[in-house]
């Protein structure tokens, strides 16, 4: 039998521009948590942007600075966790995130993330000439790791109010499974 999951934290996951500090402030609020996103948290440990870090010091840097991260969350409890875009494509990563998370991975289609994040300059990874066809690549690479969130949810039709709503109560009937039951926390589809 798979160990039980303990479910102290919510971590949203998924690609930039899909939402996750707009739902994760309203999730935060809605259940009292304490709202933390992952980005601003390692912008203000180093006292530099996340463009000047991926400029200066490459992305395998920015990686190591999310990992030791993951690692410090594991103590907490009760916060709303707003993971970078590439956070989890780290196994590593993602593995820490499970050990107290439930970790929810926000869905959108390229052409909604790309109409989202066009006329932000703050985006490293998208500084090339056909951003679109970057976001569409990038996001088939960390299909893989998106997909091992405990749930999906698609984020194209859907507010971000709304999408806090059905966040918060898988979380409120996840958590009272796993107390209840003695069973391991069950995966969502």
């Amino acid at each position: 039998m798979p160990p039980k999951r303990q479910y102290r934290n919510i971590a949203l996951v998924g690609f930039m521009g899909v939402g996750k500090s707009t739902v994760g402030q309203i999730l935060a609020t809605n259940l009292g948590f304490e709202f933390l996103d992952t980005d601003r948290v390692i912008e203000s440990h180093t006292g530099r942007r996340i463009a000047d870090i991926f400029a200066q010091d490459g992305e395998p840097a920015f990686r190591a600075l999310e990992s030791s991260l993951a690692t410090q969350l594991e103590a907490r409890s009760g916060l709303v966790i707003s993971t970078g875009g590439g956070f989890v494509v780290n196994p590593a990563n993602l593995e820490s995130l499970r050990r107290h998370c439930l970790v929810v991975c926000l869905w959108a289609s390229p052409g909604v993330i790309h109409e989202r994040v066009r006329h932000q300059s703050h985006r490293p990874l998208l500084q090339t000439q056909d951003p679109q066809a970057k976001i569409a690549e990038l996001l088939e690479k960390r299909r893989p790791a998106y997909q091992e969130s405990d749930i999906l949810v698609g984020v194209d039709f859907r507010g971000a109010s709304e999408t806090a709503r059905q966040v918060a109560n898988s979380f409120r009937r996840l958590q009272s499974e796993s107390e209840g039951s003695g069973s391991a926390g069950s995966r969502v589809p």
